[in-house]
């Protein structure tokens, strides 16, 4: 983390951690970040109930019961029972103190003054703060609310004048917000950077310049203005009916189609961004670190680059990323993956996230992807995974105030003898609330027993309006409390956040006897490890989607796992936690508990920040640009007094420029003459081993090669097979290095690519001894008609079936090339061809090929520190894995001939690899 201290994080993110609100400051307003901060005091009125809009407010069991004796017939079924309500016989030893305590709260959910109240209760938010509903809403209800805070003033100029106070915004990424904040002074320096989450167009624009003035100086933020309407059709329209179902694995059916392939909001999306990229760039400072979050802004990275070459950006998305199958259907898909390949780090929450990225780019874009990123043409992006976590420390200094404690006694007075199962989720129907409440009618119905005693509480965080009403959740509510409710007995109770407090609820954490998340996809849900938390005294199960992120890491398997999509197997999870035993119950706890500790928010913020600068500086390093051209007198020297030496040179590309796909349609091969008599020169000293390294195969290339310089070592089809150098009796043969592996694969990938060549014009299938090529394409190279676009799909849907069906079963890997791509097996590269010739028992050294293969064939059997025996190594070669390798090696000398970021020390144009080999020859 002290790598952290000289530098300044700008951090971007749709909404800053706080928002300005009109008025006088509130008393209540508090100085610490929580970690839901969606939870507030606003009333209930605010925003639509979810049930019957008949039912009244909300009420305690107490008057729910009294209400119900007078007449029972009349009594509304879909009516609410907020736990928080009113404890009329609640008895504590600062009775007077209780009492005012949870007088106020009362009053403040069920919407009644208070009246001689001191002093509010302390909430996430004051009490003069609204959600901005309008970006919560959809836009035909986002001006129906009025109140005091910024969303309401879009009838009023406000000068800067206006007297206005900071409060924390509801909208924020509340994880982001408290993972930057448990870091504390060790991130010293940091900019937010996001929109103030309320409308602004009413706004003067001295008032704008004297917000910005003090939320610099004050919160480290820096507000962008976006024009509301801009807004609301970015963020209502694009971000949650196009990106967000898209991330969450629900494409939409007819006839919502249209919105979701055809959105116009996405040249509002774009704008949004730019507006974004403006304000960063002119508060850029050099050594700045830019740390762009979420889905909001996947085309920023890319628009930053643009403007800051040379600038450290990352990029992380809390969400999941779906398989390349889902993220297709996207219209804008590819501008959507170039903005984030701008960035020099990619984060996600778990590696299934970052796997489908990777898969998605290298079959969209046609990128090559390595276990580490991807490769572009003129640079590398770095792909990780980093899990969020909470603020364990804050957590537990939270979870000890006094009234935390109060509200565990008081819950557990209303429900004596009852069991607690505890939900909070958003109310869209990625969420699987729907699923998770049909899942309890069926545990009240095969368990008959549990009816009246069972009760399941709700915690339900906003979203836009429409997207609650696609989630369907109201009509569910009022069917399970319509059918198991009695006069004493409402089995399911529904709190919106600003329903309950912070301290409530984490006393409602407390006294759950289980946790259950049904969501039908998620990245890290955070309120799960708060419940494992919050449940350090009791040790109750935790009840978890398996299409959670969380669940993809080890730690979280103690929980009980389930399929959202299964309501039988929900019933009986539900079941299982509230049956399971004292010791089964710790056991579990305890696995969860270590992983919530050791998967923190402070974790996640040094990982991923430490990372990023570390792949900038790598980036730079490599830079192509930056990477001299090779001066052959600055090495002459080295290699004029060295006893022996490795010449290793890459064949297409380098000497040979013709294209491949001549010589596997027309079984055309012209050895380059002059390039052969140049390293048959060299290979003459006997000081001096040469080496050729192609990717061709033997029969009808290489072998001709081999016939005329018998000297000179060669590397065939990429690693695959190695022809030893002539000895002193002229003995020399082909090894094949994959003779232990199992090509089995190659009679299915056949099939397939068979498939694709029949449905792409042109394209054929190189079938080489241990590695297959499709050339899909065999016309120019600047063609851009339709034929070659189709050829590209094509070759992006071949990759896609020959990886999933055989990639990780026979580890496989594929590699694109300009207009076809290898495969062939995953341990195999010219890299560990180089690890076997410069182990001493090697092929340039041993000639033994008894059945088998020697000892150095092994991919593992060569480390560079024992290749003692060379003095001076020379790599002319487009191979970047090579290059990272022989970079260890003190005696080395790497060259590049690509035209993309590289590893290598030196650079040099493939026509001028002639000249300086014959340089070398003529050294002596």
């Amino acid at each position: 983390m002290s790598s952290l201290r000289n530098h300044r994080v700008v951090i971007a993110s749709l909404f800053l951690p706080n928002t300005a609100v009109f008025g006088e400051v509130a008393t209540s307003t508090p100085d610490h970040v929580t970690s839901l901060p969606d939870f507030k005091s606003a009333p209930p009125t605010t925003r639509p109930s979810l049930l019957s809009k008949k039912s009244r407010p909300l009420a305690s069991i107490v008057e729910d019961l009294k209400s119900r004796a007078a007449s029972p017939a009349a009594t509304p079924r879909s009516e609410s029972v907020n736990p928080f309500g009113e404890f009329p016989g609640l008895n504590t030893p600062n009775k007077g103190v209780a009492e005012s305590f949870l007088g106020s709260v009362a009053a403040a959910v069920n919407g009644k003054a208070v009246d001689g109240a001191k002093k509010a209760h302390q909430t996430t938010h004051g009490p003069n703060t609204q959600t901005r509903v309008q970006r919560r809403m959809s836009r035909s209800t986002a001006h129906r609310t009025s109140s005091r805070s910024l969303s309401s003033t879009r009838q009023d100029t406000f000068s800067h004048s206006a007297a206005w106070h900071v409060e924390p915004n509801p909208h924020c990424n509340g994880g982001l917000k408290n993972a930057v904040a448990s870091v504390k002074t060790r991130l010293r320096k940091k900019l937010w950077v996001g929109t103030l989450g309320a409308n602004t167009d009413s706004f003067k624009e001295s008032l704008k310049r004297n917000m910005e003035w003090r939320l610099r100086e004050e919160q480290d933020s820096l507000p962008v203005w976006i024009p509301d309407a801009e807004f609301a059709s970015c963020y209502d329209e694009f971000c949650h009916q196009v990106l967000w179902p898209c991330l969450h694995y629900a494409v939409p059916d007819a006839p919502k189609t249209k919105s979701f392939y055809e959105s116009a909001s996405y040249k509002q999306y774009v704008a949004a961004n730019q507006r974004f990229a403006d304000a960063i760039v002119a508060a850029y400072q050099d050594g700045d670190i830019i740390w762009v979050n979420d889905y909001h802004l996947m085309l920023l990275p890319q628009m930053l680059r643009a403007k800051l070459p040379n600038a450290p950006i990352g990029f992380f998305l809390h969400v999941a990323f779906p398989s390349s199958e889902i993220f297709r259907c996207l219209s804008v898909r590819s501008q959507l993956l170039d903005g984030v390949l701008g960035a020099d780090l990619i984060g996600f929450q778990t590696a299934n996230h970052a796997r489908h990225f990777r898969q998605t780019v290298s079959r969209i874009l046609s990128a090559e992807a390595l276990p580490k990123g991807i490769q572009l043409e003129d640079r590398f992006v770095d792909v990780g995974v980093f899990p969020m976590g909470i603020d364990v420390q804050s957590m537990n200094e939270k979870r000890r105030d006094p009234e935390v404690a109060e509200w565990v006694k008081a819950l557990k007075q209303r429900y004596a003898g009852m069991k607690l199962i505890v939900g909070r989720d958003k109310l869209d129907e990625i969420q699987g609330v729907r699923h998770k409440i049909l899942a309890f009618e069926q545990f009240l119905t095969r368990h008959p027993e549990y009816q009246g005693k069972v009760v399941l509480i709700q915690v339900a965080l906003q979203t836009t309006e429409e997207n609650e009403l696609q989630g369907s959740v109201s009509e569910v509510v009022s069917h399970i409390n319509s059918k198991f409710s009695t006069l004493t007995y409402q089995p399911l109770v529904f709190l919106h956040t600003q329903d309950l407090t912070f301290n409530q609820y984490l006393a409602l954490l407390t006294v759950a006897d289980a946790f259950i998340v049904t969501s039908l996809r998620e990245g890290m849900a955070l309120r799960t490890h708060e419940f494992v938390e919050c449940q350090e005294g009791r040790h109750r199960p935790l009840i978890l989607s398996e299409f959670t992120g969380s669940y993809s890491y080890s730690g979280f398997r103690s929980c009980i796992s389930i399929n959202p999509w299964d309501r039988r197997g929900t019933a009986a999870a539900m079941y299982q936690a509230l049956t399971m035993g004292e010791d089964e119950a710790k056991s579990r706890w305890e696995d969860l508990h270590n992983h919530v500790i050791t998967q923190s928010a402070q974790a996640f913020i040094t990982s991923f920040l430490v990372r990023c600068l570390r792949a900038n500086i790598e980036h730079m390093q490599n830079d192509t640009k930056a990477v001299a051209e090779l001066d052959v007198s600055r090495i002459l020297p080295r290699y004029k007094h060295s006893q022996t030496r490795l010449l290793l040179v890459d064949f297409e590309g380098t000497i040979w420029l013709r294209d491949p796909a001549a010589l596997a349609l027309r079984g055309e091969f012209e050895i380059p003459q002059e390039a052969i008599a140049s390293l048959s020169k060299l290979a003459e000293d006997p000081r001096n081993e040469v080496w050729l390294l192609s990717g061709l195969q033997v029969k009808g290339a290489l072998e001709k090669i081999a016939a005329i310089a018998p000297k000179i070592g060669i590397v065939a089809e990429n690693g695959c097979f190695i022809k030893t150098r002539s000895d002193r009796h002229g003995e020399a043969g082909w090894v094949n290095m994959v003779a232990n592996f199992n090509l089995t694969w190659k009679g299915a990938c056949l099939e397939i690519l068979n498939y694709f060549s029949e449905r792409t014009p042109g394209s054929f299938i190189e079938e080489r001894e241990a590695s297959i090529v499709w050339r899909y394409w065999t016309g120019s190279e600047d063609d851009k008609s339709a034929d070659r676009q189709w050829a590209r799909r094509q070759a992006a849907e071949a990759q896609n079936h020959v990886f999933d069906s055989l990639g990780e079963r026979y580890g496989l890997r594929i590699i694109p090339g300009q207009n076809s791509f290898l495969v062939l097996p995953n341990n195999i590269s010219r890299s560990t061809a180089v690890g076997a010739i410069l182990n001493p028992a090697g092929p340039a050294h041993s000639h033994a090929h008894a059945p088998g293969g020697p000892a150095w064939i092994s991919a593992d059997a060569m480390d560079l520190e024992d290749a003692t025996h060379v003095d001076f190594v020379l790599a002319i070669s487009k191979d970047e894995k090579l290059m990272r390798r022989l970079n260890d090696l003190d005696n080395a000398e790497t060259v590049s001939t690509g035209n993309r970021g590289t590893d290598a020390e030196w650079n040099l144009k493939p026509e001028e690899v002639l000249p300086v080999l014959n340089r070398f020859a003529e050294t002596k």
